[in-house]
Protein backbone atom coordinates (compact mmCIF):
# COMPACT_ATOMS: atom_id res chain seq x y z
CA UNK A 1 0.00 0.00 0.00
CA UNK A 2 1.03 2.79 -0.74
CA UNK A 3 1.05 6.48 1.19
CA UNK A 4 2.06 9.92 -0.39
CA UNK A 5 2.50 12.84 1.41
CA UNK A 6 2.07 15.96 -1.03
CA UNK A 7 4.57 18.58 0.55
CA UNK A 8 4.19 21.04 -2.91
CA UNK A 9 2.31 21.18 -5.92
CA UNK A 10 6.08 19.98 -7.34
CA UNK A 11 7.28 17.09 -4.89
CA UNK A 12 5.93 14.20 -3.81
CA UNK A 13 7.33 12.05 -1.07
CA UNK A 14 6.42 8.30 -1.58
CA UNK A 15 6.58 5.29 0.96
CA UNK A 16 6.23 1.70 0.74
CA UNK A 17 7.58 -1.18 2.64
CA UNK A 18 11.09 -1.45 0.22
CA UNK A 19 11.84 2.75 -0.29
CA UNK A 20 11.05 6.26 0.60
CA UNK A 21 11.68 8.23 -2.50
CA UNK A 22 10.60 11.88 -3.35
CA UNK A 23 9.15 12.51 -7.40
CA UNK A 24 10.22 15.93 -8.72
CA UNK A 25 7.50 16.69 -10.88
CA UNK A 26 9.15 19.56 -13.74
CA UNK A 27 7.11 22.31 -15.17
CA UNK A 28 6.70 20.12 -18.18
CA UNK A 29 5.39 17.68 -16.44
CA UNK A 30 8.52 15.19 -16.74
CA UNK A 31 9.43 13.74 -13.33
CA UNK A 32 12.59 13.11 -11.18
CA UNK A 33 13.04 10.70 -9.23
CA UNK A 34 14.82 10.68 -5.72
CA UNK A 35 15.35 7.10 -4.19
CA UNK A 36 16.78 6.97 -0.40
CA UNK A 37 19.00 4.68 0.80
CA UNK A 38 22.77 3.82 1.38
CA UNK A 39 24.98 5.21 -2.01
CA UNK A 40 24.86 3.04 -5.16
CA UNK A 41 28.30 2.06 -6.43
CA UNK A 42 27.35 4.27 -9.47
CA UNK A 43 26.91 7.69 -6.90
CA UNK A 44 30.39 5.64 -5.20
CA UNK A 45 32.54 5.92 -8.57
CA UNK A 46 31.21 9.30 -9.10
CA UNK A 47 32.23 10.73 -5.69
CA UNK A 48 35.58 9.20 -6.26
CA UNK A 49 35.85 10.78 -9.46
CA UNK A 50 35.56 14.19 -7.96
CA UNK A 51 37.21 13.54 -5.08
CA UNK A 52 39.83 13.15 -7.22
CA UNK A 53 40.02 16.26 -9.04
CA UNK A 54 38.80 18.18 -5.94
CA UNK A 55 42.16 16.76 -4.23
CA UNK A 56 44.04 17.85 -7.40
CA UNK A 57 43.21 21.56 -6.44
CA UNK A 58 40.61 21.25 -9.10
CA UNK A 59 39.14 24.78 -7.64
CA UNK A 60 42.07 26.45 -7.00
CA UNK A 61 43.22 25.81 -10.73
CA UNK A 62 39.76 27.85 -12.27
CA UNK A 63 40.35 30.54 -10.09
CA UNK A 64 44.20 31.06 -11.02
CA UNK A 65 42.81 30.43 -14.76
CA UNK A 66 40.09 32.48 -14.52
CA UNK A 67 42.17 35.64 -12.84
CA UNK A 68 44.82 35.11 -15.26
CA UNK A 69 43.24 34.24 -18.11
CA UNK A 70 39.61 36.07 -18.12
CA UNK A 71 39.98 37.41 -21.87
CA UNK A 72 40.56 33.92 -23.27
CA UNK A 73 36.82 32.54 -22.27
CA UNK A 74 34.34 32.79 -24.32
CA UNK A 75 31.26 33.93 -21.47
CA UNK A 76 28.99 34.37 -24.39
CA UNK A 77 28.11 30.67 -24.39
CA UNK A 78 25.62 31.23 -21.29
CA UNK A 79 22.79 33.12 -22.28
CA UNK A 80 22.33 36.27 -21.12
CA UNK A 81 19.20 35.32 -18.67
CA UNK A 82 21.74 33.56 -17.09
CA UNK A 83 24.64 35.82 -16.63
CA UNK A 84 22.66 38.49 -15.19
CA UNK A 85 21.28 35.72 -12.35
CA UNK A 86 24.92 34.74 -11.61
CA UNK A 87 25.81 38.51 -11.49
CA UNK A 88 22.83 39.05 -9.27
CA UNK A 89 23.69 36.33 -7.11
CA UNK A 90 27.14 38.00 -6.36
CA UNK A 91 25.37 41.47 -6.07
CA UNK A 92 23.27 40.07 -3.33
CA UNK A 93 26.04 39.58 -0.92
CA UNK A 94 25.69 41.76 2.00
CA UNK A 95 27.26 41.43 5.54
CA UNK A 96 24.89 39.50 6.63
CA UNK A 97 23.23 37.28 3.91
CA UNK A 98 24.46 35.71 0.73
CA UNK A 99 28.33 34.26 1.59
CA UNK A 100 26.54 30.71 2.22
CA UNK A 101 24.31 30.78 -1.44
CA UNK A 102 27.51 31.61 -3.56
CA UNK A 103 29.61 29.09 -1.90
CA UNK A 104 27.17 26.27 -2.68
CA UNK A 105 26.80 27.06 -6.51
CA UNK A 106 30.36 27.47 -6.74
CA UNK A 107 30.84 23.95 -5.62
CA UNK A 108 27.81 22.98 -7.43
CA UNK A 109 29.12 24.36 -10.52
CA UNK A 110 32.71 22.36 -9.81
CA UNK A 111 30.52 19.17 -9.45
CA UNK A 112 28.83 19.34 -12.45
CA UNK A 113 31.93 20.51 -14.56
CA UNK A 114 33.82 17.49 -12.92
CA UNK A 115 31.08 14.72 -13.80
CA UNK A 116 28.02 16.03 -15.57
CA UNK A 117 26.36 12.86 -14.72
CA UNK A 118 26.24 13.94 -10.80
CA UNK A 119 22.73 15.55 -9.84
CA UNK A 120 23.51 18.50 -7.82
CA UNK A 121 20.20 18.52 -6.15
CA UNK A 122 21.41 15.62 -3.76
CA UNK A 123 23.58 17.04 -1.21
CA UNK A 124 23.70 14.29 1.12
CA UNK A 125 25.30 10.54 0.25
CA UNK A 126 26.63 7.71 2.68
CA UNK A 127 27.25 4.10 2.52
CA UNK A 128 25.83 3.99 6.25
CA UNK A 129 22.55 3.03 6.43
CA UNK A 130 22.15 4.68 9.58
CA UNK A 131 22.75 8.16 8.13
CA UNK A 132 20.38 9.95 5.90
CA UNK A 133 21.32 9.46 2.24
CA UNK A 134 20.00 9.26 -1.08
CA UNK A 135 21.28 6.62 -3.19
CA UNK A 136 22.42 9.03 -5.98
CA UNK A 137 23.64 11.67 -3.70
CA UNK A 138 27.61 12.47 -2.43
CA UNK A 139 28.12 14.18 0.79
CA UNK A 140 28.76 17.70 -0.60
CA UNK A 141 29.27 19.04 2.84
CA UNK A 142 32.36 16.84 3.30
CA UNK A 143 33.66 18.12 -0.22
CA UNK A 144 32.83 21.89 0.91
CA UNK A 145 34.54 21.73 3.58
CA UNK A 146 37.91 19.84 2.58
CA UNK A 147 37.89 21.28 -0.79
CA UNK A 148 36.02 24.58 -1.57
CA UNK A 149 35.44 26.74 1.73
CA UNK A 150 39.17 26.50 1.81
CA UNK A 151 40.29 27.69 -1.29
CA UNK A 152 37.19 30.45 -1.63
CA UNK A 153 38.78 31.78 1.95
CA UNK A 154 42.43 31.27 0.90
CA UNK A 155 41.83 33.63 -2.38
CA UNK A 156 39.30 36.05 -0.31
CA UNK A 157 37.00 35.54 -2.65
CA UNK A 158 34.17 34.59 -0.01
CA UNK A 159 34.58 35.15 4.01
CA UNK A 160 33.04 32.08 5.13
CA UNK A 161 32.67 30.02 8.29
CA UNK A 162 35.85 28.09 8.33
CA UNK A 163 33.55 25.34 8.91
CA UNK A 164 32.25 25.41 5.71
CA UNK A 165 28.82 25.90 4.25
CA UNK A 166 26.67 23.48 5.61
CA UNK A 167 27.18 25.18 9.30
CA UNK A 168 24.38 27.07 7.49
CA UNK A 169 21.59 24.89 8.52
CA UNK A 170 19.14 25.58 6.00
CA UNK A 171 21.29 24.04 3.36
CA UNK A 172 21.53 20.36 5.18
CA UNK A 173 17.89 19.75 4.83
CA UNK A 174 16.62 16.30 3.33
CA UNK A 175 15.16 17.64 0.32
CA UNK A 176 16.71 17.91 -2.83
CA UNK A 177 17.39 20.93 -3.98
CA UNK A 178 14.66 22.19 -6.16
CA UNK A 179 12.43 25.62 -6.47
CA UNK A 180 10.57 23.65 -3.78
CA UNK A 181 12.63 23.16 -1.54
CA UNK A 182 11.19 23.87 1.89
CA UNK A 183 13.95 25.37 4.14
CA UNK A 184 14.15 29.23 4.31
CA UNK A 185 17.08 30.50 1.94
CA UNK A 186 18.00 34.22 2.90
CA UNK A 187 19.83 35.80 0.05
CA UNK A 188 19.18 35.74 -3.60
CA UNK A 189 17.48 32.36 -3.28
CA UNK A 190 15.30 32.18 -7.01
CA UNK A 191 18.45 33.42 -8.49
CA UNK A 192 20.25 30.25 -7.38
CA UNK A 193 17.27 28.00 -8.05
CA UNK A 194 16.96 29.01 -11.22
CA UNK A 195 20.85 28.23 -11.85
CA UNK A 196 20.56 24.78 -10.36
CA UNK A 197 17.25 24.06 -12.56
CA UNK A 198 19.35 25.33 -16.04
CA UNK A 199 22.26 23.41 -15.00
CA UNK A 200 20.31 19.82 -14.33
CA UNK A 201 18.25 20.47 -17.85
CA UNK A 202 21.96 21.06 -19.02
CA UNK A 203 20.77 25.17 -20.49
CA UNK A 204 24.26 25.97 -18.77
CA UNK A 205 27.73 25.04 -19.50
CA UNK A 206 28.64 24.41 -15.75
CA UNK A 207 32.49 24.91 -16.12
CA UNK A 208 31.55 28.22 -18.20
CA UNK A 209 29.47 29.29 -15.79
CA UNK A 210 31.88 28.44 -12.78
CA UNK A 211 34.55 31.17 -14.49
CA UNK A 212 31.63 33.88 -14.68
CA UNK A 213 31.06 33.37 -11.39
CA UNK A 214 34.66 33.30 -10.11
CA UNK A 215 35.41 36.68 -12.51
CA UNK A 216 32.47 38.12 -10.53
CA UNK A 217 33.95 37.14 -7.02
CA UNK A 218 37.52 38.29 -8.13
CA UNK A 219 36.65 41.54 -9.48
CA UNK A 220 35.33 42.21 -6.07
CA UNK A 221 37.93 41.26 -4.56
CA UNK A 222 40.41 43.40 -6.57
CA UNK A 223 37.77 46.40 -6.02
CA UNK A 224 37.70 46.03 -2.13
CA UNK A 225 41.49 46.05 -2.02
CA UNK A 226 41.51 48.99 -3.84
CA UNK A 227 39.41 50.80 -1.31
CA UNK A 228 41.39 49.31 1.58
CA UNK A 229 44.08 51.47 0.06
CA UNK A 230 42.39 54.59 -0.72
CA UNK A 231 40.66 54.41 2.94
CA UNK A 232 43.79 53.40 4.36
CA UNK A 233 45.20 56.74 2.80
CA UNK A 234 42.39 58.70 4.06
CA UNK A 235 43.13 57.72 7.53
CA UNK A 236 46.45 59.28 7.50
CA UNK A 237 44.95 62.56 6.05
CA UNK A 238 42.42 62.58 8.39
CA UNK A 239 44.78 62.08 11.38
CA UNK A 240 47.14 64.49 10.27
CA UNK A 241 45.23 67.11 8.85
CA UNK A 242 42.44 67.30 11.50
CA UNK A 243 43.36 70.18 14.15
CA UNK A 244 41.62 68.36 17.37
CA UNK A 245 40.83 64.59 17.63
CA UNK A 246 39.25 63.75 20.55
CA UNK A 247 37.06 61.30 22.23
CA UNK A 248 33.74 63.24 21.53
CA UNK A 249 34.85 64.16 18.34
CA UNK A 250 35.12 60.40 16.96
CA UNK A 251 32.24 58.96 18.86
CA UNK A 252 30.44 61.41 16.85
CA UNK A 253 31.97 59.93 13.29
CA UNK A 254 31.75 56.54 14.58
CA UNK A 255 28.05 56.95 15.66
CA UNK A 256 27.57 58.47 12.18
CA UNK A 257 28.90 55.82 10.42
CA UNK A 258 26.86 52.83 12.37
CA UNK A 259 23.84 55.18 11.77
CA UNK A 260 24.77 55.25 8.22
CA UNK A 261 25.16 51.96 7.65
CA UNK A 262 23.61 48.50 7.30
CA UNK A 263 23.27 45.83 10.11
CA UNK A 264 24.39 48.28 12.50
CA UNK A 265 24.51 46.21 15.10
CA UNK A 266 27.54 44.12 14.08
CA UNK A 267 28.92 47.86 13.20
CA UNK A 268 28.32 48.69 16.58
CA UNK A 269 30.26 45.66 18.06
CA UNK A 270 33.17 46.25 15.83
CA UNK A 271 33.15 49.68 17.69
CA UNK A 272 32.95 48.42 20.68
CA UNK A 273 36.26 46.21 20.09
CA UNK A 274 37.91 48.33 18.24
CA UNK A 275 38.24 50.66 21.26
CA UNK A 276 39.28 47.80 23.56
CA UNK A 277 42.08 47.15 20.81
CA UNK A 278 42.92 50.19 21.25
CA UNK A 279 43.08 50.11 24.95
CA UNK A 280 45.42 47.31 24.79
CA UNK A 281 47.36 48.48 22.78
CA UNK A 282 48.30 51.10 25.76
CA UNK A 283 48.48 47.85 27.69
CA UNK A 284 45.49 48.96 30.03
CA UNK A 285 44.32 45.52 30.87
CA UNK A 286 47.07 45.02 32.87
CA UNK A 287 47.36 40.76 33.12
CA UNK A 288 44.05 41.31 31.05
CA UNK A 289 43.89 40.21 27.16
CA UNK A 290 41.15 41.37 24.84
CA UNK A 291 39.87 37.62 23.32
CA UNK A 292 39.29 38.22 18.92
CA UNK A 293 36.16 39.51 18.31
CA UNK A 294 33.67 36.72 17.23
CA UNK A 295 32.56 35.48 14.14
CA UNK A 296 28.96 35.17 15.57
CA UNK A 297 26.72 38.23 15.73
CA UNK A 298 25.61 37.00 19.07
CA UNK A 299 27.55 35.64 22.49
CA UNK A 300 26.72 32.05 22.44
CA UNK A 301 27.60 29.63 25.05
CA UNK A 302 28.80 26.77 22.49
CA UNK A 303 31.65 28.65 22.03
CA UNK A 304 31.86 29.67 25.74
CA UNK A 305 31.18 33.23 25.05
CA UNK A 306 29.27 35.82 27.53
CA UNK A 307 29.52 38.70 24.86
CA UNK A 308 30.45 40.40 22.13
CA UNK A 309 33.53 42.12 24.00
CA UNK A 310 35.73 39.62 26.56
CA UNK A 311 38.88 40.15 28.66
CA UNK A 312 40.35 37.09 29.27
CA UNK A 313 43.18 36.45 32.26
CA UNK A 314 44.93 33.17 32.52
CA UNK A 315 42.23 32.06 29.41
CA UNK A 316 38.98 32.66 31.57
CA UNK A 317 36.56 35.71 31.23
CA UNK A 318 37.05 38.13 33.99
CA UNK A 319 35.13 41.20 32.42
CA UNK A 320 32.04 40.73 29.13
CA UNK A 321 30.48 43.54 27.57
CA UNK A 322 27.59 42.61 25.62
CA UNK A 323 26.31 45.20 22.65
CA UNK A 324 22.20 45.76 22.15
CA UNK A 325 21.79 47.72 19.57
CA UNK A 326 18.08 49.30 19.34
CA UNK A 327 16.90 47.01 22.24
CA UNK A 328 15.72 48.77 25.52
CA UNK A 329 14.31 46.53 28.02
CA UNK A 330 17.12 43.58 28.78
CA UNK A 331 14.90 41.41 31.56
CA UNK A 332 15.20 38.16 29.22
CA UNK A 333 19.13 38.93 28.37
CA UNK A 334 19.77 39.09 32.47
CA UNK A 335 17.96 35.51 32.54
CA UNK A 336 20.62 34.75 30.02
CA UNK A 337 23.65 36.29 31.57
CA UNK A 338 22.72 34.12 35.21
CA UNK A 339 22.50 31.20 32.84
CA UNK A 340 26.12 31.72 31.22
CA UNK A 341 27.68 32.51 34.68
CA UNK A 342 27.44 29.41 36.14
CA UNK A 343 29.94 28.15 34.09
CA UNK A 344 32.31 31.47 34.39
CA UNK A 345 33.13 31.74 37.92
CA UNK A 346 35.92 33.98 37.57
CA UNK A 347 34.02 36.89 35.96
CA UNK A 348 34.13 40.33 37.80
CA UNK A 349 32.56 42.53 35.32
CA UNK A 350 29.22 42.00 32.79
CA UNK A 351 27.25 44.85 31.42
CA UNK A 352 25.07 45.15 28.28
CA UNK A 353 25.60 48.17 26.16
CA UNK A 354 22.65 49.37 24.07
CA UNK A 355 22.27 51.83 21.37
CA UNK A 356 18.92 53.59 23.08
CA UNK A 357 18.34 54.51 26.78
CA UNK A 358 17.66 51.77 28.26
CA UNK A 359 14.39 50.81 30.24
CA UNK A 360 15.41 50.68 34.05
CA UNK A 361 12.24 49.33 35.35
CA UNK A 362 11.99 47.97 39.16
CA UNK A 363 11.86 44.36 38.04
CA UNK A 364 15.38 44.68 35.57
CA UNK A 365 17.26 46.75 38.60
CA UNK A 366 16.10 44.07 41.48
CA UNK A 367 17.45 41.36 39.15
CA UNK A 368 20.55 43.32 38.48
CA UNK A 369 21.04 42.92 42.19
CA UNK A 370 19.89 39.32 42.88
CA UNK A 371 22.32 38.47 40.07
CA UNK A 372 25.32 40.74 41.89
CA UNK A 373 24.26 39.03 45.04
CA UNK A 374 24.50 35.49 43.81
CA UNK A 375 27.73 35.50 42.05
CA UNK A 376 29.31 38.43 43.39
CA UNK A 377 29.96 40.27 40.46
CA UNK A 378 29.34 44.01 39.14
CA UNK A 379 26.34 44.09 36.27
CA UNK A 380 26.20 47.30 34.39
CA UNK A 381 23.70 48.36 31.92
CA UNK A 382 25.19 51.59 29.69
CA UNK A 383 24.55 53.53 27.06
CA UNK A 384 27.11 53.55 24.38
CA UNK A 385 28.20 56.84 24.96
CA UNK A 386 28.32 56.27 28.38
CA UNK A 387 30.36 53.18 28.18
CA UNK A 388 32.89 55.24 25.36
CA UNK A 389 33.52 57.32 28.09
CA UNK A 390 33.65 54.77 30.74
CA UNK A 391 36.46 53.25 29.33
CA UNK A 392 38.16 56.69 28.21
CA UNK A 393 37.91 57.35 32.12
CA UNK A 394 39.84 54.16 32.64
CA UNK A 395 42.39 54.76 30.33
CA UNK A 396 43.54 57.95 31.01
CA UNK A 397 43.12 57.77 34.66
CA UNK A 398 46.68 56.55 34.99
CA UNK A 399 48.33 59.03 33.06
CA UNK A 400 49.78 55.97 30.63
CA UNK A 401 47.74 57.84 27.64
CA UNK A 402 45.89 60.87 26.58
CA UNK A 403 42.43 61.00 25.77
CA UNK A 404 44.02 62.36 21.92
CA UNK A 405 46.16 59.36 21.75
CA UNK A 406 43.64 57.14 22.35
CA UNK A 407 40.81 58.50 20.36
CA UNK A 408 43.28 57.94 17.24
CA UNK A 409 43.99 54.44 18.44
CA UNK A 410 40.66 53.67 18.43
CA UNK A 411 39.56 55.22 14.88
CA UNK A 412 42.43 53.61 13.21
CA UNK A 413 41.81 50.27 14.71
CA UNK A 414 38.20 50.27 14.03
CA UNK A 415 39.22 51.11 10.37
CA UNK A 416 41.65 48.70 9.93
CA UNK A 417 39.27 46.00 11.31
CA UNK A 418 36.95 47.08 8.75
CA UNK A 419 39.81 46.76 6.21
CA UNK A 420 40.11 43.17 7.32
CA UNK A 421 43.63 44.00 8.49
CA UNK A 422 43.80 43.04 11.48
CA UNK A 423 42.71 39.18 11.13
CA UNK A 424 44.33 38.28 14.00
CA UNK A 425 42.25 40.28 16.83
CA UNK A 426 39.13 41.10 14.73
CA UNK A 427 38.57 38.66 11.93
CA UNK A 428 35.64 40.25 10.28
CA UNK A 429 34.19 37.45 7.65
CA UNK A 430 31.07 39.57 6.52
CA UNK A 431 31.67 41.74 3.26
CA UNK A 432 32.75 45.35 4.32
CA UNK A 433 32.81 46.93 1.16
CA UNK A 434 29.72 49.31 1.74
CA UNK A 435 31.00 49.77 5.12
CA UNK A 436 34.20 51.05 4.05
CA UNK A 437 32.49 52.62 1.14
CA UNK A 438 30.34 55.02 4.17
CA UNK A 439 33.33 55.39 6.21
CA UNK A 440 35.36 56.29 3.53
CA UNK A 441 32.84 59.45 2.30
CA UNK A 442 32.65 60.11 6.26
CA UNK A 443 36.57 60.94 6.56
CA UNK A 444 36.13 63.22 2.91
CA UNK A 445 33.66 64.95 4.41
CA UNK A 446 34.85 65.59 8.23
Amino acid sequence: MLLATRYSLALITIFNAHLLRSELVLADGTTQVFIEGAMSEAAKQRYMKITSELSDNFLEKQIVYCRDNVDEINFLQIDQNYIDKLKNLVDSLTSEVGRALIGLTVMQLCIKAIEPAQSIRLHKGSRSTSNFSWQDGIPMGALDKQYITPVLRKYDLLRLNADGIMMTRSFAENYPYSSVYKANIRGARLEWINIVEAIEINDINAEIALYYLLSQLLNQAKTFKDLVVQILNNLTIFLTQTETISQEFITELILRHINESDYAARIMEIAMHSLMQAMQEFNLFGQGILRKISQMRSANKKYGNIGDIEILQTNQIIESWDAKYGKAYLRDELEELAEKLEAHPTILLAGFVTSVEPQRREEVTSRIQEIEEYFDITVEILTFRDWIQKQFNRAVQDNIVTEQELAKAWITAYTESLAQQRQDIAPIDEPCYSWLSTLNTIFQTS
